[in-house]
């Protein structure tokens, strides 16, 4: 079941690195900025990463039946972003690879691997109660990628890689279930606490039913 459901993440990871640092992807660079224009920035890509993740807690707090509790939802949501966060950060400091604008730790792309991992917490979550909601989340990560190449933050394999690890490590979570039977919210379904996202905060949303 692991390796099958390993399939998609690895054969990505495995293409981006066959394309790393090639003539192929720094020729497809040039096509794609000469086809956009040179000047070409459209940050939505700062965005829609976060969208899986509200999507989430939105189903949550609507009722759409989900695989686990919330407090569980986030939990693996957090080790899967800890994780994969850092595998991004020593790879981007141990590669020490340029970004096609000239700026430093190129590979893989942030951006795209904590797009992924959210989609993929959201797949996992809803897939046997909501297909569309489940595979939604990938629409808004393969978009965070896309963006990152247009917007000539990133290389293909940039991406590809970045995508791959966060599918990868979140199959991994949820395949080990780490601390699975920690949850002090388990007995106390009137509470419900959801974390709030904006561009330049955080903060955590309480409610609970009489």
């Amino acid at each position: 079941m692991l390796f099958r459901k390993s399939i998609i993440p690895v054969s990505l990871i495995g293409v981006g690195l066959l394309l790393n640092n090639s003539d192929l992807e720094k020729r497809w660079q040039t096509e794609i900025r000469n086809k956009v224009g040179n000047e070409y920035d459209f940050p939505i890509d700062d965005y829609v990463q976060y969208i899986p993740i509200i999507e989430m807690y939105a189903a949550d707090a609507f009722g759409v039946q989900a695989k686990n509790h919330w407090f569980d939802q986030t939990k693996y949501l957090f080790m899967a972003n800890a994780v994969t966060s850092i595998i991004t950060h020593t790879l981007k400091r141990t590669t020490q690879k340029n970004r096609p604008n000239g700026a430093e730790y190129s590979f893989p792309s942030g951006h795209t691997s904590f797009a992924f991992t959210n989609a993929s917490v959201l797949y996992k979550e809803f897939e046997g109660s909501s297909s569309l909601l489940a595979y939604s989340g990938y629409a808004f990560a393969t978009t965070t990628g896309v963006f990152r190449v247009l917007n000539n933050k990133h290389w293909v394999s940039d991406v590809l890689v970045g995508a791959g690890l966060g599918m990868l490590v979140t199959e991994l979570i949820y395949y080990f279930e780490p601390f699975k039977d920690y949850n002090p919210f388990m007995n106390t379904q009137n509470i419900t606490l959801l974390p709030q996202f904006s561009e330049n905060e955080y903060g955590v949303y309480f409610s609970y039913s009489f």
